[in-house]
């Protein structure tokens, strides 16, 4: 926006939020990942995704999207700078309990995309990047450096997906991310939440050398049992940082409680449809 979704962008100016990070982490695999789910699966259904996939994850979270991706038997390596995230993904992809054969096809990389390069591998036939860019400003210069690692990586040809939140009025949680904009807005925070621009994607490929090969739509409704599950979903995507630096969680959770109201149902859950864009391009 994760990463929603896009995560751990600490404001550039002012005090850090003091965040539980093993705590957003966890907030992160088991409220707010899955709710990408519809878009990892359009985009490795339109892929082909299988057994000659070569995939390398950029900032693969807690692994969510490589498990799914292996599953359909793809060789998949993830890379995040997160290591809170990066030992849940491993409790995943990579268990220790007896009894239990890892898989060779399968790696996770602390660090940054070089550091996933092996000599004499095959290169990658496809480079997700699944966190949702548009909604922080700033956050496409981040993806777009991560591409420059990564696309040397690849094959020629090679697909790259990017992902980014669709146009504000099909998001119903974009109303609820204003909340960030209005609280950081004394301290002007760079990291604050912006609605997405129409070709945010189009522009980091163009950026990154890439050429455009096609694009999509994808529900990805955000459903939560309760109003303090969603507080915690959300807030453990990053989106809120600048705002929790601007003031506190306290004042934080209290708006958001309130821009959820209008989202919860009789029954105490809370649904927001959204729409999130993808778009594939080719490495040259």
């Amino acid at each position: 926006m994760t990463p929603t979704l896009v995560r751990q962008h600490l404001p550039h100016a002012g005090a850090k939020p003091r965040v539980d990070l093993r705590a957003r982490a966890r907030d992160w695999s088991e409220i707010q990942e899955r709710m990408l789910v519809p878009l990892y699966e359009a985009v490795y259904e339109r892929l082909d995704v299988g057994p000659a996939t070569w995939l390398l994850g950029l900032g693969c979270g807690s692994g969510l999207s490589l498990l799914m991706a292996a599953a359909r038997g793809a060789s998949v390596t993830g890379v995040d700078v997160s290591p809170e995230r990066m030992t849940l993904a491993r409790e995943r992809l990579l268990p220790e309990a007896p009894g239990t054969r890892a898989r060779p096809d399968i790696r996770l990389v602390d660090g940054s995309p070089r550091d996933t390069a092996v000599p004499g591998a095959p290169g990658y036939t496809l480079v997700t990047a699944f966190e949702p860019i548009g909604c922080l400003a700033g956050d496409s210069e981040g993806l777009g450096g991560l591409l420059a690692e990564a696309a040397p990586l690849a094959r020629r040809g090679a697909a790259v997906v990017l992902a980014g939140w669709g146009p504000p009025e099909r998001c119903a949680t974009a109303s609820v991310m204003r909340v960030a904009t209005k609280l950081a807005e004394p301290l002007r925070h760079s990291g604050s939440w912006r609605p997405a621009c129409r070709d945010d994607l189009e522009d980091v490929a163009q950026r990154a050398g890439l050429k455009p090969d096609g694009s999509g739509r994808v529900a990805c409704p955000f459903g939560y049992a309760d109003v303090d599950s969603a507080v915690r979903g959300l807030k453990s995507t990053g989106l809120f940082d600048a705002a929790m630096a601007a003031t506190d969680q306290v004042q934080v959770d209290k708006e958001l409680t309130e821009a959820l109201h209008p989202h919860q149902r009789q029954d105490g859950t809370v649904w927001m449809p959204n729409v999130f864009r993808y778009l594939i391009a080719r490495t040259p």
